[in-house]
């Protein structure tokens, strides 16, 4: 039986009030969020649990998703953040050595709304000539409540995002022998960026994003990662501002993400809203100073304007192959620098990982 006739029928709309018919997967509802699409044709389970796409619907352009299960392994984060799931086609029938459900399963243990069997190439190419745009997923009859969930699809803004999605308490991770603490930034973190940080030696202590810059020196790190996180970077005034306090304190930063955003914006630089953001596993990034080119993983919507950087500053390090972008700049002004890519997800063959190796090494301390 066609995977696309399994489940009840299931709509989304879209806010220029276009309808794609197909079927329900996962929870039924109705859910509202920006509709935007991912390319990584592996990692459905790290994009499900990754907070940084919290209020979106996330489409998945490689058209069969599930073929290796889940398993509890695999999770960025403790649930999943996601507003909505689109797919082409799931597998009911995974295999895999570590597969342990499937992601059907999945999604209705975190309650998350899933639709299945629409044309997800079509789709990609909307969004790609008309830039992200808000929709939603709805299991009842959509026409019947058209005007309606229209007006509620057209309102719909991604607020307090970090707020949403941080920890409110100090968690340690301890590690025999450690020979370096951390504080790290919780923002919306994704688990394998402790976990590197861990590898390589490091006690790792996550602290709530709201975090001052004194609650810091009483935790004596050797070094501070901003981590990667959802929303509108531009909106964290209060985070801002303590990262401008943070710098002072002298000590090693490394930032991934929406912290690379956040410590650009702490410094006078400014970020846009890119028309659909760069999400997959395929990202192309230029190393400026090795002239080498690492496919990368990522996963944002916003991106730092590499020229409202200032040469009292730092310098853009990296930027897109694609379209230019900044990925990563080098602070003058600060112990710091940054990327917009993620270098804890093995993105390609040259990975990026060397960047956690470049900020233990900038943690010795003098006296040691």
């Amino acid at each position: 039986m066609s995977l696309f006739n399994m489940g009840k029928k299931a709509y989304l709309m879209l806010a220029d009030g276009q309808v794609f018919e197909g079927r329900s997967f996962g929870a039924e509802g109705t859910v509202i969020g920006e509709v935007v699409f991912t390319t990584g044709l592996t990692g459905y389970q790290e994009t499900l649990t990754d907070p940084s796409y919290y209020g979106q619907i996330v489409t998945q352009t490689f058209p069969l998703i599930g073929n290796y299960g889940v398993n509890h392994e695999d999770n960025e984060s403790a649930k999943s953040y996601v507003s909505g799931y689109i797919v082409r086609e799931w597998c009911n029938t995974p295999s895999n050595f570590r597969c342990e459900g499937n992601v059907d399963d999945f999604l209705k243990e975190h309650n998350i709304v899933g639709i299945c069997g629409l044309d997800t190439r079509r789709l990609t190419r909307m969004i790609r000539e008309v830039g992200v745009m808000n929709g939603v997923i709805t299991t009842e009859d959509v026409y019947a409540k058209k005007d309606e969930l229209l007006e509620k699809v057209k309102a719909f803004e991604i607020r307090d995002a970090v707020k949403s999605v941080t920890n409110t308490e100090t968690l340690t991770y301890k590690n025999d022998g450690a020979k370096y603490r951390v504080v790290l930034f919780d923002f919306g973190y994704k688990r394998n960026i402790r976990q590197e940080l861990v590898k390589r030696g490091c006690e790792v202590i996550v602290v709530p994003a709201t975090t001052t810059a004194e609650e810091v020196k009483k935790l004596d790190p050797d070094g501070i990662m901003f981590s990667n996180g959802p929303g509108d970077p531009a909106e964290n005034t209060e985070i801002i501002e303590n990262i401008r306090e943070i710098e002072k304190l002298g000590i090693s930063i490394f930032g991934i993400c929406l912290g690379h955003q956040l410590m650009a914006l702490a410094n006078g630089g400014r970020t846009e809203k890119l028309k659909y953001g760069h999400r997959g596993a395929n990202q192309p990034v230029i190393d400026l100073e090795s002239g080498l080119t690492y496919v990368t993983s990522q996963n944002h919507g916003y991106a730092v304007v590499g020229d409202s950087i200032s040469e009292e500053v730092g310098h853009v390090s990296h930027i897109n192959a694609n379209d230019k972008t900044c990925e990563g700049i080098r602070y003058t002004c600060a112990k710091a620098f940054t990327v917009q890519f993620h270098p804890e997800a093995h993105g390609g063959p040259l990975d990026t990982s060397y960047l956690f190796d470049e900020f233990v090494k900038t943690m010795d301390r003098e006296d040691d």
